[in-house]
């Protein structure tokens, strides 16, 4: 597959995401086809603080990780064309 190069970043294909620790406010993308387009979506606010799944975690991440998807829920649910989706899926 060939690679996707989009606002500055070079992406392995669609839906894969990239982590961007050089852009000023957000921590990472994703190139998605949004209505037949090409669309790329910036998501995850830099130097926010994620709780990813680990083994041996606190029950404060478990219970903050627990509440952001709750919180999220309705947004997740709208699928790839989401932010709260990628985020979901690639940061927490």
């Amino acid at each position: 597959m060939a690679s996707i190069e989009k606002g500055g970043h070079r992406f392995e294909g669609l839906n894969k995401p990239i982590m961007t620790p050089n852009h000023p406010k957000y921590a990472a993308a994703v190139v998605t086809k949004v209505d037949g387009k090409e669309k790329l979506l910036r998501f995850g606010l830099q130097g926010a603080k994620r709780f990813p799944k680990r083994e041996g975690e606190s029950k404060a991440a478990a219970e903050t990780r627990k509440n952001w998807k709750a919180r999220h829920a309705q947004n997740i649910k709208r699928g790839p064309s989401s932010k709260a989706y990628w985020a979901n899926r690639f940061l927490w």
